[in-house]
């Protein structure tokens, strides 16, 4: 298992591999308190890609993988990933249910 340098490579072949065989994928994300370090691994029993980051920045980006994730488990692997962009589509929902309310 050979880790990944790149951020945007690992996120563009991440979910190549999960729209190839959405049933068999794995993402999977460790963290280690004592080394500082957050291991993203992403599998089909075939091919594995991992990525190792020490950057408090590099959250944000596993927060949007985990996002693209979701809603291709959701939609399915043909869904139109531009959307899940995280936070703000949490807060556009939120405003929306909060509009509709009488009080």
């Amino acid at each position: 298992m050979v880790y990944i340098a790149s951020w945007d490579e690992f996120a563009e072949r991440s979910v190549q591999l999960f729209r190839a065989d959405p049933h068999s994928s794995r993402y999977v994300m460790k963290y280690r308190h004592c080394d500082g370090k957050l291991v993203l691994k992403v599998t089909d029993n075939r091919e594995c890609l991992k990525f190792k980051t020490d950057q408090a920045q590099d959250a944000k980006k596993m927060e949007k993988l985990t996002n693209i994730f979701f809603t291709l488990m959701v939609r399915g692997p043909d869904a139109d990933i531009s959307e899940a962009s995280g936070k703000e589509q949490v807060e556009q929902v939120a405003s929306k249910k909060g509009r509709g309310r009488r009080q």
